[in-house]
Parts: structure tokens; sequence; C-alpha cells
């Protein structure tokens, strides 16, 4: 199939790429970085005409709130454009679970202006939902840096996190099917506590900082209850790797 990845530059998206074109697909990887802008929309229309099929996992480089927002509207609003113009059959986008239950976050509201845009937009869509990757475990562990730098401070609802390459999968995966015109979950195959994630994950490292369990403690500034972060539609998609074989 003609496809075009959008953020193809970035951790999924270079990932998605390689595994697309070994699958025998006609991969355009659309990023700055190859002089297409889906923010400005610079070289967008030009890339985007004769795709059968978009995959946006483009993602915000600044996280802060009004920023995030600019980006997902400006981007998100420019691709649908393009893709409308060019007859696209199928526009695949990824998201994060819980979008909707963490409405407190500057992020979270973004994407799910993101979700709207995409699901008003005429086009057939599908909308995947990750659980947040292994790859960044490393990140949730330094935003509770503790003053004493001995320690770290950890909610504990639960989480239920993915690898990033079966993410890529699931991606690849869904050119084989029709529009799903909805949103499906992806996770992995472990659910546990934050704190408890991040405790294997210093033991498997050898960082010697102490996890403090907290029920108030926050992720990125924004409070939880207790399963925010993990599926709870019906018939999530569980990718293969378990949380054990990535750490070793």
């Amino acid at each position: 199939m003609k496809v075009i990845v959008i953020g193809g530059s970035g951790l999924i998206g270079k990932q998605l790429v390689s595994v697309l074109q070994q699958q025998g697909h006609d991969v355009i990887a659309a990023s700055r970085s190859t002089g297409i802008n889906s923010v400005t929309g610079t070289g967008l229309v030009a890339a985007v005409s004769g795709r059968e099929v978009v995959i946006d996992v483009s993602n915000a480089p600044s996280f802060e709130d009004q920023a995030v927002m600019e980006f997902f509207t400006a981007s998100s609003t420019n691709a649908l454009a393009a893709a409308k113009r060019a007859g696209v059959k199928h526009y695949i986008a990824l998201s994060v679970v819980g979008t909707e239950r963490l409405q407190a976050s500057g992020y979270f509201r973004a994407k799910l202006v993101q979700e709207k845009l995409i699901a008003e937009s005429g086009l057939p869509y599908t909308i995947l939902r990750a659980s947040q990757f292994f790859e960044f475990i490393a990140a949730i562990a330094e935003s509770g840096n503790q003053a004493d730098s001995n320690s770290v401070r950890m909610p504990t609802a639960l989480i239920q996190p993915v690898a990033s390459a079966d993410v890529v999968s699931a991606l690849a995966e869904l050119l084989k099917s029709a529009p799903a015109n909805g949103i499906i979950d992806l996770a992995g195959p472990d659910k546990l506590q934050i704190a408890q994630l991040v405790s294997r994950y210093f033991a498997a490292k050898q960082d010697g900082r102490q996890v403090i369990a907290d029920a108030d403690a926050t992720y990125f500034g924004t409070p939880l209850t207790h399963d925010e972060l993990v599926p709870v539609r019906p018939n999530a998609l569980l990718g293969a790797s378990r949380f054990s074989d990535w750490l070793q």
C-alpha cells in the first residue's frame, strides 16, 4: 500500500517506517527532517497526494499546555485536510490510553482535541490508544525525584506499559483491517502499580534510589486515582513483550 507516516523520525515512526518497508509497502516518512512539516503545512499536501493510508504518530516537542495544544490542533487540522484532498482511505492515529480520564493534564486535553478532530473529519479512521511505552519508564521515574536526590515519590495507581515494538506491530496490522471508525486500546501483558514498576526498573539498572509509594503522588503533575492509565474498554489488544523480558 502507499502509506505516509507523519512523525516518521520519532521513536515509533522510525520503527514503523522500517517495518512497513520490510513488508513491501511504499512508505513516505514525513517529518521536519524530510522537509514535511505538519504544523506549518510545508510540503504536506504534495506528500500526502496519492497515498492510500495516513498513519499519524507525531508528538509535540513541548509539553507546555499552550504549546502542546497548538501543536496537535495545527498538525491534525493540516494533516486531515491534506488527507481529505487526497482521498485517503484510512487515517490511523496513535493516541494514549486514558486520554479522556486525564483531562487535568494539558497534554491529554490536547490529545482529546486531536482525537475529536479525527473522528469529526469524515475520513475513515482508526485511533490506536497505547499505554505508556517501556522506553518511557526512565522519564516517569525522574518525574518523581525528591530534593534529597536519594528517592523518588511514585503513585500507587496502576499502569500497564507496552513495548514500543508492540505498538509498531499493532499499527502495521491495522493496515490489513477496515477502518474501525473508533478507538482501539493496546497495553502490555503486565499490570502493576507505578511505584512497583519503577522499583523493578531501578533494581534492574542497579539504581540505589528509594521508591516511595504515595497514593497522592501525581503523574507529571496530574492526579491519579486508580486505573486511568490502563485500558477499560473490552477486547483491548495486548502486546507480546513482558516487562521482565524487556528489563533483561
